[in-house]
């Protein structure tokens, strides 16, 4: 087995507030290998945004990392200064930030804003720059790439600009790229297209995917792998078919149920009961309990990590296993 490109152990992530300490991330461990495509799942405020800027050290005031590990290709990231983190961003991992406006400047054509991404890392004349940029929008989908390279965003539409925040971050074939819910405003079928195209760049660069999305549906048809999250923690992660036909964690099961294709026709959407907890004030033990039918006294206490051959969760009382009924 080959080592990972990327390596994340422990991770903790605070932000320091007047109300108290916000735990977004609590205690996140994954591996991702070359080519791989990791679907970070769960509900708003589960921590998988903050765990993505937290790999790539965009984490400001007040927010900081704490503890943990964050392994790019042998390297540790959490103590690099800025100027070298800087220096690898972009390199040799990337980001898709869910709006493409976070990444393109409106006053700048599409090909200055290439060049300067392959500029900052290398030193390209404007040709070869302007070939490699072409050639990169041809590969994420975008027709014309030699005529485009003049446009400005805004005579790009939505699914475009998407397209063209992708190309840039894959001017480096970098090793790792986070994108953070990319698709999510974009229409179905657009959406559909470009999920096609992540999964066949994945595959013919070896560039390793992190795709963080809301969207169990979306994700679990693009991700090899998936990591449920939830209230700042991994509490469920395997391969993708393994955890939708057989899912471990109640949250996991949960998430499932609610998606319109496990439903009947005309039958209301299953429901997972109850609200996220704030993260100023998690009950102890598991933080799902409280939500959850399977809770028994024991789930006052953390969980322990289960691993089952390439899987793993944290639950006193699986899904599909046998468990003490709530007094």
């Amino acid at each position: 087995m080959t080592d990972p490109v990327l390596s994340v152990r422990d991770l903790r992530t605070h932000f320091f507030t007047r109300a108290g300490v916000v735990k977004a991330v609590d205690g996140v461990s994954f591996d991702l290998a070359a080519g791989e495509i990791l679907g970070l799942v769960g509900e708003s405020g589960s921590g998988k945004t903050v765990t993505g800027f937290s790999i790539l050290g965009l984490i400001d005031a007040p927010g900081r990392i704490v503890e943990g590990s964050v392994m790019l290709n042998g390297t540790e990231l959490t103590s690099l200064p800025e100027a070298q983190l800087r220096a690898r961003r972009g390199r040799d991992i990337s980001m898709v930030f869910q709006d493409p406006i976070a990444t393109l400047n409106p006053m700048l054509t599409i090909g200055q804003q290439m060049r300067l991404a392959i500029n900052a890392h290398e030193k390209l004349g404007r040709r070869a720059a302007e070939a490699r940029a072409a050639e990169l929008l041809t590969q994420v989908g975008i027709p014309s790439a030699e005529a485009r390279l003049r446009s400005y965003p805004h005579e790009f539409s939505g699914g475009m600009r998407q397209r063209v925040a992708i190309a840039i971050a894959l001017l480096h074939r970098p090793s790792v790229i986070v994108a953070d819910e990319p698709t999510t405003a974009l229409d179905v079928s657009i959406q559909a297209q470009i999920l096609y195209q992540m999964r066949d760049l994945a595959a013919q660069t070896g560039t390793a995917l992190i795709w963080i999305s809301h969207d169990l549906a979306v994700v679990s048809s693009l991700a090899t792998r998936l990591a449920v999250m939830y209230a700042g923690r991994i509490v469920e992660q395997g391969p993708t078919a393994t955890l939708l036909r057989d899912p471990r964690h109640p949250y996991t099961a949960g998430l499932i149920a609610s998606l319109p294709a496990t439903s009947k026709p005309g039958e209301p959407l299953a429901q997972i009961p109850g609200t996220t907890p704030s993260l100023l004030s998690l009950p102890p033990g598991c933080p799902f309990a409280p939500r959850c039918a399977r809770q028994t006294p024991a789930c006052t206490e953390e969980p322990a990590l289960t691993i089952e051959a390439d899987r793993g969760w944290r639950c006193f009382h699986p899904v599909g296993q046998m468990h003490e009924e709530p007094a």
